[in-house]
């Protein structure tokens, strides 16, 4: 599979201090990618090199094949949602959008398609100003695509959305999955954000911790697996029963009993507990995103030996 992103031992240095230092890895096209890290990690500064608006200071990016900096064309093929969007509050979403449509050189004739996409219409004509933050948010993924973009960058695009307008963006993202366009997603809200990403980059301090599918993060955390017992009858019986075999139980308040199994015992330890008369039923739970990246995160970044 080609990456529409691509950098290979990317760095960017503020004086002394390196914004990111060393990072390769890619983003594979057609994907949903989550960007995630801490504050200071070093996501927007990647955001900005994607997008050409800086240069590195050592090592190689390509944006859907081409070099970000100096590339105008490349910018009609990208849409970005930055974190704070900003418009005229006295141009009507409608007005705006054609506004964006001219600068993107984008067809104009999309804008009101691109209005109802996002649950804008019945606002179109009212003075952007007078919406609410919501609304202002909707209105800047709309203007991010502008154009059909192959490539689109969202920096936090659930800011200020509730439950239902979070759940129309991220069938848009399935949208533009299923039509081969790559996303790129920054967001600390992980678990609103596991359901619809393919895969992750971490980073800390400038440097990449991991990068992968959800699957390959997962394989290279090796967490315990999560498994969540119903006892059948009284619990202090099995809980006596599992330390006996090395397995430490710990109650919940939904009366089931969590127990954590290392990866190399997982299958013979789930045989026995289902083969157990005491367990009335389990449930074996994958880490989560969160805990993936609160692992990950905290990895010692990988240091190359030089040839």
């Amino acid at each position: 599979m080609n990456d529409a992103i691509r950098f290979e031992a990317l760095g960017k240095r503020y004086g002394d201090f390196a914004a990111l230092d060393g990072v390769s890895a890619g983003v594979p096209q057609g994907q949903v990618v989550g960007l995630l890290g801490h504050n200071g990690a070093g996501k927007s500064t990647l955001i900005k090199l994607i997008l050409g608006l800086i240069r590195p200071s050592s090592g190689q990016l390509r944006v859907l094949g081409h070099a970000p900096w100096g590339a105008p064309a490349l910018r009609a093929r990208i849409g970005y949602l930055p974190e704070n969007a900003t418009f005229y509050a006295n141009l009507s979403g409608r007005e705006l959008l054609h506004y964006f449509a001219r600068l993107k050189r984008a067809d104009p004739r999309q804008v009101d398609a691109l209005l109802e996409r996002v649950g804008l219409a019945h606002a179109a004509e009212r003075r952007v100003g007078t919406w609410s933050k919501g609304m202002r948010q909707r209105l800047g993924l709309a203007q991010a695509l502008l154009g059909a973009p192959e490539l689109v960058l969202l920096d936090e695009p659930t800011t200020g959305l509730d439950p239902q307008a979070t759940r129309e963006l991220y069938r848009i993202v399935g949208e533009l999955r299923a039509g081969g366009h790559t996303v790129l997603i920054c967001s600390h809200l992980l678990a609103e954000l596991e359901p619809h990403i393919d895969g992750a980059l971490i980073l800390r301090q400038g440097r990449l911790l991991a990068a992968g599918s959800l699957a390959e993060l997962d394989a290279l955390a090796a967490l315990p697996a999560r498994v969540l017992l119903k006892p059948r009858d009284e619990a202090g019986a099995l809980i006596a029963r599992l330390g006996l075999r090395g397995l430490a139980a710990t109650p919940r308040p939904d009366g089931r009993l969590a127990v954590e199994v290392a990866r190399a015992e997982k299958l013979d330890a789930l045989r026995e507990l289902l083969a157990d008369p005491a367990v009335a039923d389990l449930d074996v739970r994958a880490p989560t995103l969160a805990q993936l990246y609160d692992h990950l995160g905290n990895r010692a970044p990988a240091v190359e030996e030089p040839a």
